[in-house]
């Protein structure tokens, strides 16, 4: 089960990433709050690894 949150996380801040990259040109507060949720689930999934 922990092995899944692991992935979880990862696709999670991948996704985050993925759309922070894309609305950057349209709103950078959205952007900005996208980051910070894909910055929080990288950590959060390291910190499951170890």
């Amino acid at each position: 089960m922990s092995a899944l949150w692991v992935y979880v996380l990862f696709i999670v801040a991948g996704i985050a990433v993925g759309g922070s990259y894309s609305m950057w040109k349209i709103n950078k507060l959205a952007s900005g709050v996208l980051l910070a949720i894909a910055v929080l689930a990288a950590v959060a999934g390291i910190l499951r690894l170890m």
